[in-house]
């Protein structure tokens, strides 16, 4: 179908590069730049361009601190407003038939990220699965996930949910656009890990992306995150008070400041926020009664999401990562304490009992990934199940060498096998130790569910769905094996447990 890297798209012709056994288009625009009058807006149309448009290389990542699109060792992405691309990555073979579509959406909490990392490129993917794999940046952090739209005027609004309605305008270019790639806009499935994973449940959740994908996947999830309305206008507030605005003079402030003062002073808010209130993170979809009317969590529970079957999952050791390399997840014993207030006088020791060990920092910090991660996509687990075909798994495979810095199988660790990463250089350093066969076996198994989820609405007939009277579990590990309703005491344990609220 593909024969040539020059392909025209509703906006004009792009020109992409051929690799060994893949063709791969970078950095081609999905929306207008939002710069300018378009500050806080939600995304409009490209304007199209005349002859060939150059997507052999990528271009800007979104904004954000430098270290966020860090891309190599010595190697940071630029940053810029001007960042609503996405890239393509398709065989370079001819098909017979238009392939399926798979959509990744990256991670790292709504603040950082870039769809510019190698890992993404999706190229292993799309080879074994005769797939065309889609990667795109979203606005992050000051500009993408604080509502602003209190500060806007009749004249000149700001719009809510900013990264999600990127998001969807990704989706929306890939339903015009992907059959010249050789791709199926009937077949298309999202996916993405972490934030991106929070991402295909708002999208779920989304009315205006409706029939814009057939299937989801959703890879440790912090399921519950989303602001009320009057959340979302308290943390904007403080904000603006940290880039030295007043309420009467935010809106031409937000309009006029640099890029990075904004986001500077964004980050300043949100990381005292952390530290005051753990188990809170405003910098996420706010329910505003429109494009979003419900939580994703909520909307999924009644029902009202789309109803599309689902893969979702999360790691045994969620939490190392965070306890380790940031303060952000309630993963001590204080902090933790902090979350649960809103839960009742007897969760923490409930809790407690369930973590052997507890307080020691080991369970503590298996507790506080579980809080953020586990919890919630239980209850989506079990709320999806109720109205569409839901497939559950836990990642519990790790290299030696995550064993022993005591990593284990933590957070993102299972992109390394869903991308096929196992031969690349980061891949064979991680199992120098020892693993090597175990990555590759678990490499396998991900991807061939993946992909026959992608092209048939199911995983492989070995892992059955998920209900609530079996709870089937498919854990992922060397080797993989089914388990009915694992940890259940610790599920137990966090039935009731509700997330903080933003004072």
């Amino acid at each position: 179908m593909v024969a040539s890297t020059d392909i025209a798209t509703a906006d004009g012709v792009v020109r992409g590069r051929r690799g060994r056994r893949v063709f791969r288009w970078r950095s081609i625009p999905y929306a207008a730049p939002p710069v300018g009058d378009l500050r806080f807006r939600a995304p409009r149309p490209v304007q199209p361009w005349s002859g060939v448009r150059s997507a052999t290389e990528f271009t800007s990542a979104a904004m954000q601190h430098r270290s966020g699109a860090r891309i190599g060792p010595r190697a940071y992405q630029p940053t810029s407003e001007d960042a609503l691309t996405l890239n393509v990555t398709a065989p370079a073979t001819p098909a017979t038939r238009p392939r399926p579509v798979l959509v990744f959406i990256h991670g790292g909490g709504y603040l950082i990220g870039t769809s510019a990392l190698t890992l993404y490129s999706g190229a292993r993917l799309a080879v074994r699965g005769d797939a065309v794999v889609v990667s795109m940046n979203y606005r992050l952090g000051a500009f993408g996930y604080v509502d602003f739209s209190e500060f806007g005027t009749p004249g000149q609004p700001f719009d809510t949910n900013l990264g999600l309605r990127d998001q969807v305008a990704a989706l929306e270019w890939v339903r015009t656009n992907i059959a010249a790639f050789g791709g199926d806009p009937g077949n298309v499935t999202i996916f993405g890990e972490s934030a991106g994973a929070h991402a295909v449940l708002g999208l779920m959740a989304a009315p205006a992306a409706k029939g814009l994908f057939h299937r989801a996947i959703s890879q440790s999830p912090p399921a519950d995150w989303a602001v009320t309305a009057e959340e979302a206008r308290a943390f904007a507030r403080r904000c603006v008070a940290a880039l030295g605005a007043t309420p009467e003079n935010a809106g031409a402030a937000l309009r006029t400041a640099g890029a990075n003062d904004i986001r500077r002073a964004v980050d300043r808010t949100l990381n005292q926020l952390l530290r005051e209130q753990p188990g809170v993170f405003p910098a996420c979809p706010v329910v505003d009664g429109d494009f979003l009317p419900q939580s994703p969590i909520d909307a999924i529970v009644a029902g009202s999401a789309q109803r599309v079957p689902l893969i979702i999952g999360t790691n045994r050791d969620e939490g190392t990562l965070f306890a380790r390399f940031a303060d952000e997840l309630p993963t001590t014993p204080g902090r933790l304490r902090a979350a649960l207030a809103r839960s009742g006088e007897g969760a923490e020791s409930r809790i407690a009992a369930a973590y052997p060990g507890y307080p020691q920092p080991r369970a503590a910090v298996r507790a506080g990934g579980d809080f953020t991660f586990w919890r919630p996509s239980l209850t989506v687990m079990e709320g999806h199940s109720r109205h569409a075909p839901t497939y559950a798994y836990r990642y519990d495979f790790a290299p030696r060498a995550l064993h022993l810095a005591g990593l284990g199988a933590t957070h993102a660790t299972d992109l390394i096998p869903v991308f096929g990463a196992a031969d690349s250089p980061f891949g064979r350093a991680l199992t120098a130790a020892g693993g090597r066969r175990g990555l590759r076996a678990v490499t396998e198994q991900f991807q061939d569910n993946w992909l026959a989820f992608a092209r048939t609405g199911a995983p492989l007939p070995s892992w059955p769905a998920y209900t609530e009277a079996r709870r089937s579990t498919l854990i992922i590990d060397y080797p993989t094996r089914v388990e009915h309703d694992p940890d259940q005491a610790k599920r137990l344990a966090w039935q009731g447990v509700r997330v903080p609220t933003l004072t």
